[in-house]
């Protein structure tokens, strides 16, 4: 079992940051890959980013902009998010893929979630 909880999000105006943290407990937290996906009102959930070991995957609405990082130490998963805009505003989510294989793109992949925490991005 893996318990992931999210932290961080909030209110933030457009061009602001914020750092979302996932701590994870459980299991070996280094040994897979861990993503975040995002879900807004109204929309399907997407995937935001993923890492694998020191590969980074973005989708490209988020490139250059998010940067997506893992302290194994810590168990924790960061998302750095820089220049907000009011697209950005979702429910955040990680999730941990614990099996090996297969993609990172799609939520099917993912094994564990975490509970989400709120993004608004709105001045």
């Amino acid at each position: 079992q893996v318990q992931l909880v999210e932290s961080g999000g909030g209110l933030v105006q457009p061009g602001g940051s914020l750092r979302l943290s996932c701590a994870a407990s459980g299991r070996t937290f280094s040994g897979y890959a861990m993503g975040w996906f995002r879900q807004a009102p109204g929309k399907e959930r997407e995937f935001v980013a993923a890492i694998k070991w020191i590969d980074t995957y973005y989708t490209d609405s988020v490139k250059g902009r998010f940067t997506i990082s893992r302290d194994n130490a810590k168990n924790t998963l960061y998302l750095q998010m820089n220049s907000l805009k009011p697209e950005d505003t979702a429910v955040y989510y990680c999730a941990a893929k614990v099996i090996p294989g297969g993609g990172y793109f799609k939520g099917t992949e993912y094994d564990y979630w975490g509970q989400g925490t709120q993004v608004t991005v709105s001045s």
